[in-house]
């Protein structure tokens, strides 16, 4: 059968896009950092931070293996001045990609508040439950202060 261009129909649903999935490190794993508490991730999360955080909102998320070595970082979004959408499709796109078996999110507020909104909350629970699903775990959830300090939602019980 020929289409309205006198194509075949047959050679048009042959071309479509290539998806490839790929992860690469050049680094050995003893390499990359490793996280073991809420400290160890804050401490990555601002070392690879925008200049901006008193600025804009921005949602990043670390990557790890079975023995918490970051594989790699994401800047999932960035927003305003009062929020950003982190789709929770990209990020668990991106973890299984990276074979990751923990995800580590982050986020900050401009304003300097730490006191986690009830969406933040939301997000948190909406990101375990989906981690859950695919065998990856949520292990912590920080707000970053731009001047000082976070919140941990492992560290104060929420997760």
């Amino acid at each position: 059968m020929k289409n309205s261009n006198g194509e075949s129909q047959i050679s048009s649903l042959l071309q479509v896009a290539e998806v490839k999935v790929i992860y690469q490190s050049k680094l050995p794993y003893i390499q990359h950092p490793r996280v073991n508490g809420s400290i160890d991730a804050e401490k990555i999360f601002r070392a690879n931070w925008s200049d901006d955080m008193e600025l804009v909102e921005e949602f990043n998320v670390l990557f790890l293996n079975r023995a918490n070595y970051v594989k790699g970082i994401l800047r999932l979004s960035r927003g305003g001045l009062t929020g950003t959408v982190a789709d929770p499709r990209i990020l668990f796109a991106t973890a299984l990609k990276s074979l990751s078996v923990g995800v580590i999110a982050g986020h900050n507020h401009p304003s300097g508040s730490i006191k986690p909104s009830s969406q933040d909350i939301e997000l948190t629970r909406k990101l375990k439950e989906i981690g859950r699903f695919h065998e990856i775990t949520l292990i912590d959830h920080l707000i970053l202060s731009p001047y000082s300090g976070f919140y941990s939602f492992a560290d104060e019980g929420m997760l």
